[in-house]
């Protein structure tokens, strides 16, 4: 199986997650998308102290009419900082038969030098980087980080190869200018999130007063 995993906080889960998981999943033959979402995120403290369950739950009912789409909680399972290395290496052991497609915005490729072990990703998964607004990837090889660029090779439609096989795949996505931070501020100052949300989450924040200043 060819599986796509997106993980994040989804505090909360917006149309731009959906539409980025969409977009992967079209453009690498993808035939499953998991969405993991962080326990404990180690590059930012958790806003709104919306716990793990409320967060998984919003993220259920997101992608259920989607059967490409689904869910793992693995960084539940694990003590300590939910790093994507350990949960590659954990996904990896798991689904021994399985290409592993790690997918995520260009605004993180961008930051990746400042990931925990990051060099250790590469061999553990594909990545399928794709385009955030005014994050543009215009070298693709020589915005990875300087310490690895020697263990990669370009291929044509800019795609990058690894030694150890995997490779890094550059999406341009759709331009959905959407993100958590702002859902929750518009939330807390009484603004409207339709559209901008799935119904199902705009109703369960209401139901759950979440992000209320």
């Amino acid at each position: 199986m060819k599986l796509g995993l997106l993980g994040g906080t989804f505090n909360p889960i917006h149309l731009a997650h959906l539409r980025i998981a969409e977009e992967a999943r079209e453009a690498a033959g993808l035939d499953q998308v998991l969405f993991i979402p962080a326990s404990d995120p180690p590059h930012k403290a958790l806003a709104g102290d919306v716990s793990f369950e409320l967060r998984a739950a919003m993220v259920q009912l997101a992608i259920a009419a989607n059967p490409a789409f689904g869910f793992s909680d693995i960084e539940l399972h694990r003590a300590g900082k939910s790093y994507t290395v350990d949960t590659l290496t954990a996904l990896r052991t798991e689904r021994p038969g399985d290409e592993l497609y790690f997918i995520i915005g260009s605004d993180s490729f961008l930051e990746l030098g400042l990931w925990h072990r990051y060099e250790a990703i590469f061999p553990l998964a594909s990545l399928i980087v794709v385009e955030r607004p005014e994050k543009e990837i215009t070298g693709p090889l020589q915005q990875l980080p300087e310490a690895v660029r020697d263990q990669f090779k370009q291929e044509a439609g800019n795609l990058l190869r690894h030694s150890s096989g995997t490779s890094i795949r550059f999406v341009t996505g759709t331009g959905l200018d959407i993100s958590s931070s702002h859902l929750r501020e518009q939330v807390a100052e009484q603004q409207s999130i339709r559209y901008l949300v799935p119904p199902e989450i705009e109703l369960f924040i209401t139901q759950k007063g979440l992000y209320q200043s």
